[in-house]
């Protein structure tokens, strides 16, 4: 993530509360702006647009939010269109819904809204996303991979994303579908990005200044592959195990957080730095 950026982003692993205390989605309320809040919902990701639309745009103006709006950004002649571009560089808050994240990517690549995003959130707008929302985020996305399987080169499969987050690559669902071997994989290919797992109601929430606290009830899981010293991952043959030694494992609940540039874990309250042990 680049320093020059002013905004906050909000990444949600799926299946957030909507209907308790609802904190994550309380979190991006607030920090928007509360009942001052101009927040877009982006429903390019889901073909149920209406349905996810209304149900998170009567979400957020029960927390006080009134000035809601979503955007059925359905094609790449909506994505260039000047007045949802318009829309989002006005909002303070812009959250994604889940579905298909190579639909976020493919439609607004490129476009007056691509450029809009990026430019509401240099500007300070937060950014958030659920489920596919959430794998939009980074450089570099997961887009396919099997659930509940051991680490095989065959069963990741990897595309752009929109870039709002750098050097990481970000997984959701992720305990509740077994996902630790596909993002294994992922690091493997490329030590240099850290791999960020995160669960069913619970999100990170990534600061301007390159670090991150977890939010909601359950944790996330941070892959640091940069001291990886041995990885067969560039001979694999299809169906063939992963092979990967000296992988750093994290495993974060709410009130810690991760310095993404010195790559060290946060205890929020007292923000000391804890150990780390290799997987």
């Amino acid at each position: 993530m680049s320093a020059m950026n002013t905004g906050n982003l909000i990444i949600i692993g799926g299946a957030e509360d909507k209907a308790g205390e609802c904190l994550i989605l309380k979190s991006f309320v607030n920090l928007s702006g509360a009942s001052k809040a101009k927040i877009i919902i982006i429903t390019t990701a889901t073909e149920n647009a209406a349905e996810a639309g209304n149900q998170y745009k009567s979400l957020f103006v029960g927390m006080g939010a009134q000035e809601t709006t979503f955007l059925d950004i359905n094609s790449r002649d909506d994505a260039d269109h000047e007045m949802n571009a318009g829309l989002i560089s006005a909002s303070t808050g812009i959250f994604f819904t889940g579905g298909d994240q190579l639909r976020i990517t493919s439609i607004l690549g490129g476009t007056k809204v691509y450029d809009a995003l990026h430019g509401a959130y240099k500007s300070g707008a937060v950014i958030a996303g659920t489920s596919a929302g959430a794998s939009a985020m980074s450089r570099t996305m997961i887009v396919d991979g099997n659930n509940n399987d051991a680490a095989r080169k065959c069963t990741l499969k990897m595309a752009p994303g929109l870039g709002l987050l750098e050097r990481a690559l970000i997984d959701q669902h992720f305990h509740q579908r077994g996902r630790i071997g596909r993002l294994l994989c992922g690091v493997a290919e490329n030590p240099s990005i850290l791999g960020i797992g995160i669960d069913e109601d619970t999100a990170v929430r990534v600061f301007p200044d390159d670090h991150f606290e977890v939010l909601g009830s359950n944790s996330v899981t941070v892959v640091d592959g940069r001291n990886i010293k041995n990885s067969n991952v560039s001979e694999l043959k299809p169906d063939e195990n992963l092979a990967i030694s000296n992988v750093v494992l994290h495993v974060l609940p709410a009130g810690y957080g991760y310095d993404l540039a010195e790559r060290k874990v946060i205890k929020v309250r007292g923000r000391f730095c804890t150990g780390s042990s290799p997987l």
